[in-house]
């Protein structure tokens, strides 16, 4: 029998006793359990910050960590965020990875952390490293950023087609789950307009959605991933006008070719510079769903400012791209563009090999090296040429065709060996007491000449005070070299003692001219 004076600590006890004789249904213990573990569990996913990944292709290490800067908030308004220190980015070798929490614009709440990998260069033996990176978890929430760089324009179109060939290549070789994911991811992509405004606040797909027929060359290769391309350091256009003799013809037709074949994939574009402010962390964020609840984001596209350029994804068309200058083949330009692409089209990937700073020549576009990329090199190779004024422009340097290193070290040692057999040969004569062919001053078959007298042509006659005596050097020093010669010597066959003759009146000479300077009294 069990009492109704009991304590609180077995009252769940007594409890539990008393339902299972009585045959009602258990305690409220186990229930009150599942209830806190099922709030803890809400509370936990509602404090889980978004997961967004960002894979940033191109680049060295110094221009990918420009673009972390740009894309970095500006500094936090609370004194306890102000001393947190930056995540580690490592990105030397091969694949890099750092993160970055993205802060709402009070810089009080946190909307998502973004995983960030690097990866510079196109090789194929790199692809393990990113296809773990797509999953059918990952891909809704992930977007590549390739980074091209002012610096070396005439490379951008080797650059882009080497990219999305990797890209490619990585995509064929994923699971069909992953690839069917990438569908539909892209089929909402393609539907994401707002007429001239990009707002990223309504999502992908949502409610509301404009469906809009794609334009002509839009969307035509889309990669599975939605691409940005950041055309870093604007501040060189500046350089490129100046220094290289560049006008707008050239500007407006980099920007044309670009926007034609990044139609073909659904991307956007921006130009960015660390000096200058920009809408680079506006349309990131917008690409990747992140938006403040305090301030609607909404971007707005600039094809105006050279060194400002914003396209928008799904903005673009190819009556907005003629409209910029007359002349441009848009349609040539994005059907050549999907043959240079496809994997037959490239044997293998030389920007890597060509090294940077280098227009391609000639010779390295042998073979079959596409359509639309060397129209492309060659416009800017020629339009360098007819505008450059500096000697040290780029076009000055690609023709240059280098010596092979053994070539080089084994002529080098020629002129070597060459130069110690003429010294061998001088120091034989010099030995032997033949006169030396070289002459006295300079070089060449002249006449010698006496650098005495040459250093007393250019400094003039010289006095110096010798016990509180000024002496004429010219004079006192005229004297005892006229004795010398007075007394002649032979240069050929001379003898032992004919030298020890000429010393001795040498020595002569000097005493008497030390003996006069005594003699003399001041002047």
């Amino acid at each position: 029998m069990i009492t109704t004076n009991r304590s609180p600590n077995t009252r769940g006890l007594a409890t539990k006793s008393t339902a299972s004789n009585s045959g009602r249904p258990q305690s409220n213990g186990e229930t009150e359990k599942d209830l806190w573990s099922s709030m803890l569990d809400g509370v936990a996913s509602g404090k889980k910050l978004p997961e967004k990944n960002i894979l940033v292709l191109g680049g060295n290490s110094e221009i990918q960590k420009e673009f972390l800067d740009i894309l970095t908030p500006e500094s936090p308004k609370r004194p306890q965020e102000r001393h947190r220190k930056k995540p580690p980015i490592a990105n030397e070798f091969a694949l890099g990875y750092t993160y970055q929490d993205v802060l709402d614009t009070d810089h009080e709440d946190l909307l998502a952390r973004l995983s960030i990998y690097f990866l510079s260069e196109p090789s194929p033996a790199f692809s393990p490293l990113i296809k773990p990176l797509f999953t059918s978890r990952t891909v809704p929430h992930t977007i590549v950023v390739l980074l091209l760089d002012w610096v070396e324009p005439w490379l951008w179109v080797r650059q882009l087609r080497d990219w999305v060939l990797f890209l490619k290549q990585i995509v064929s070789s994923l699971d069909e789950d992953v690839k069917t994911t990438m569908a539909l991811h892209m089929k909402d992509w393609q539907q994401r307009r707002r007429g001239g405004l990009y707002d990223a606040s309504a999502g992908i797909g949502g409610e509301g959605a404009i469906a809009i027929p794609l334009g002509q060359g839009e969307w035509d290769e889309g990669l599975g991933i939605p691409l940005c391309v950041v055309c870093h350091s604007a501040n060189k256009i500046e350089s490129l006008e100046t220094e290289q003799g560049w006008q707008e013809e050239e500007f407006d037709f980099i920007l044309q070719f670009l926007r034609t074949i990044l139609m073909k994939h659904g991307a956007s574009m921006v130009y960015t510079s660390v000096s200058v402010p920009n809408s680079l962390p506006t349309l990131i964020h917008s690409m990747l769903g992140i938006y403040s609840q305090l301030k609607k984001q909404t971007l707005k596209h600039n094809v105006i400012d050279r060194d400002k350029i914003l396209i928008p994804p799904n903005w673009d068309s190819w009556g907005k791209i003629r409209v910029l200058r007359e002349g441009f083949d848009v349609e040539g330009t994005s059907r050549g563009w999907s043959i240079d692409i496809q994997p037959h089209s490239l044997p293998g990937m030389e920007s890597s090999a060509m090294g940077k700073g280098h227009m391609p020549t000639a010779s390295s576009r042998s073979g079959k090296q596409g359509h639309v990329l060397p129209k492309y090199e060659d416009f800017i190779k020629e339009q360098s040429r007819n505008g450059d004024t500096n000697p040290a422009a780029p076009n000055q340097g690609v023709e240059v065709e280098t010596v092979n290193t053994q070539d080089f070290l084994a002529r080098q040692l020629e002129i070597m060996e060459r130069l110690k057999a003429e010294e061998e040969k001088s120091q034989e004569a010099k030995e032997s007491g033949a006169p030396s062919d070289r002459p006295l001053v300079g070089k060449g078959s002249g006449p010698a000449v006496d650098r005495p007298n040459l250093v007393d042509e250019h400094i003039g006659p010289v006095q110096f005070n010798f016990g509180g005596i000024q002496v004429d050097s010219d004079g006192r020093s005229k004297r005892p070299k006229d004795q010398v010669e007075s007394i002649g010597f032979e240069t050929d066959g001379q003898s032992q003692s004919t030298s020890t003759l000429s010393r001795k009146t040498q020595n002569e000479a000097l005493a008497d001219f030390f003996a006069d300077l005594m003699k003399r009294g001041p002047t």
